[in-house]
């Protein structure tokens, strides 16, 4: 995905501060592998006439390796989460990727799981 990504691409996060520019994006996607090990599952992609503009569902299937700041504390907990992105395509690269997921529902799932 990292070579698909214009320089200064768009990504909006379910929460926090947008970041702007491919070096940010890929800053977190080692954040993310370094807290969480995932695979998304039952994907169903959609894409609108022009391809232009894709969007993306899923199930989240994760372990939570290691706490982030202000999150509940890792310690190999498994969830299973739906999800989805939505991402823009101009000139051929991806220039906006924005994810959404329940974070309510992820934080209940990992603070009870045993």
């Amino acid at each position: 995905m990292l070579i698909l990504l214009d320089p200064d691409v768009r990504h909006e996060a379910n929460q926090g501060e947008v970041r702007i520019g491919a070096e940010k994006f890929t800053e977190f996607l080692q954040s993310m592998d370094e807290s969480y090990e995932e695979i998304l599952t039952v994907m169903v992609l959609l894409s609108e006439p022009t391809g232009k503009r894709v969007a993306a569902e899923f199930i989240v299937n994760g372990i939570y390796k290691k706490a982030e700041k202000g999150m509940p504390e890792a310690y190999g907990q498994s969830y299973v989460l739906p999800a989805g992105a939505f991402l823009e395509i101009k000139e051929g690269r991806i220039s906006r990727v924005t994810t959404y997921y329940n974070l309510p529902l992820w934080i209940d799932l990992v603070s009870k799981a045993k």
